[in-house]
């Protein structure tokens, strides 16, 4: 079995194929580490946060949203993209928020950096618990449909190990969070 110590692909040459509003799409020409030359499609995506928001009483602040590409409705955290590569993480996990649900938060914990699709994505998304919760109102964008609810994170957890819900960040999150609340992380 051949080994290769360096695995690192080399950037030959880049065009993009797609501009669009929450992602562009590029072709990329590439050296692999034999020498050989490929091609490489993938997202450019700015990146994104999500929140475990968490009660005083250990349940989580949820929301239920339509997913076209799937066509279903999915049951998450909150979440939302950055509104630009350099904008700070936190600060953006501290809107999102706040618009989707109305709350503030007084303590923040970072649950670390998660990457959903590697392969043919450049997507990342930072992931936080928010505790010390205070309601307001929420400042949906114009398209955007939610429905916020409170769920036990135990609930939570079990659907999750059940496959009763889906969606990967909030799988992840909702798991270490549980983790870190329970001092076993």
């Amino acid at each position: 079995m051949k080994e290769f110590n360096d695995l690192t692909e080399k950037q030959l040459a880049s065009r993009e194929v797609f501009a669009g509003k929450i992602m562009n799409v590029l072709v990329d020409d590439i050296e692999l580490p034999d020498g050989h030359t490929a091609t490489r499609e993938y997202i450019s995506h700015c990146g994104a946060v999500c929140v475990v928001p968490v009660t005083e009483d250990g349940k989580v602040v949820m929301e239920r949203q339509y997913r076209y590409p799937i066509r279903r409705v999915v049951r998450e955290i909150p979440a939302g993209k950055l509104d630009g590569r350099n904008e700070d993480h936190l600060e953006a996990a501290k809107r999102e928020l706040k618009e989707e649900t109305g709350i503030t938060a007084d303590n923040w914990h970072s649950l670390g950096r998660y990457v959903p699709a590697p392969a043919y994505s450049e997507e990342d998304i930072d992931m936080y618990l928010a505790t010390g919760l205070h309601y307001g109102e929420q400042k949906l964008d114009d398209e955007e449909f939610l429905c916020v609810y409170e769920e036990p994170i135990e609930s939570l957890v079990e659907d999750i190990l059940a496959g009763r819900i889906s969606d990967g960040k909030t799988q992840i999150a909702i798991l270490k969070a549980y983790k870190i609340l329970k001092g076993t992380l």
